[in-house]
């Protein structure tokens, strides 16, 4: 199998386990709030990772080409993960729990569209970050922006608090995707997406422990969806993300992790017989429609494909 197909199929995977864990946060919320959901499953992803990283370490020293920092040289690495960690933590505490919080309240394939918006905010923060935009990124934002109206807006020009608060996590997910992109290259990335699950847990367990009351009949119950997200969605889907990155066209890779939408309206049918009405159905095809449209390589990425 060459390293196409296999960073395909990866890929592919990490976008169903993405679009199918919107059911089980969704479901999860029966049973305790959704800061203690989210705590939990942000531990259990950083346990899931901690052998990860022990074999990948292990497999690095065995290398011929392995050569050990020195002790300045470690130091300075450890402080710029533990930064990094620190600022992807906080950023994600906030994505995940905005997106925790409107689940309560709104359907897991709706969550799943509003939620991949984060596609189309990343390059409109990037103008902030001095960063250029081509005319097809504003197409899109305009067909986002349309999509997003007839997703959510009512007939009486209203938008439900669950939409509202989905919508808010996805410039938090956008936010996050930049300062990924910023440290995952100077850093070690399982011990950085480790250490900030660790960090967003805590903060999670925290306010549930002032916010919500504690059940643990209803932690019983939701411990299948917590073991879903936990392990699955948080732990391995990551895994599988930079897996399939590794050998992967950028614009490709961004394209097939965005049917994540897909997957979550097609998992909300399944298993909780979502139905999107007329309305909602054309907000999901131009915001899908969108997504594609920015993902369009530009010259530069061409002549930088051409070259490599």
């Amino acid at each position: 199998m060459n390293k196409k197909i296999k960073s395909t199929i990866f890929l592919m995977l990490t976008a169903i386990i993405w679009g199918t864990a919107f059911v089980a946060q969704r479901e999860g919320m029966s049973s305790i709030g959704p800061f203690m959901f989210s705590a939990l499953r942000m531990y259990l992803g950083t346990l899931t990772l901690i052998p990860i990283i022990y074999i990948t370490l292990y497999r690095k020293k065995l290398s011929r080409n392995y050569i050990p920092l020195s002790a300045c040289e470690e130091k300075a690495a450890n402080k710029l993960l533990i930064q990094g960690s620190l600022w992807c933590g906080v950023i994600i505490f906030f994505a995940a729990n905005f997106q925790q919080v409107g689940l309560v309240s709104t359907s897991a394939g709706k969550t799943a569209f509003i939620t991949t918006l984060y596609i189309l905010l990343v390059p409109i923060i990037g103008i902030f970050l001095k960063r250029k935009l081509h005319w097809y990124i504003w197409l899109a934002v305009a067909m986002g922006t349309i999509g997003l109206y007839f997703l959510t807006i009512t007939s009486s020009l209203t938008i439900a608090f669950g939409d509202l608060v989905i919508l808010i996590g996805a410039f938090f997910w956008a936010l996050h995707i930049l300062c990924m992109d910023y440290y995952a290259p100077k850093v070690m990335v399982t011990k950085l997406i480790a250490i900030q699950f660790f960090i967003s847990g805590t903060l999670s367990l925290i306010v549930s422990l002032f916010t919500e009351p504690f059940l643990y009949e209803g932690l019983v119950g939701a411990m299948p969806t917590i073991l879903y997200t936990g392990v699955m969605s948080s732990g391995l889907a990551f895994t599988f993300q930079g897996l399939g990155q590794k050998d992967a066209n950028p614009t490709t890779a961004s394209i097939i992790l965005s049917t994540e939408a897909l997957f979550g309206a097609i998992a909300g049918y399944l298993f909780l017989s979502e139905i999107f009405t007329q309305r909602e159905f054309l907000g999901c095809v131009l915001m899908f429609s969108a997504i594609i449209i920015s993902q369009l390589p530009t010259k530069a990425d061409k002549q930088l494909k051409i070259n490599s």
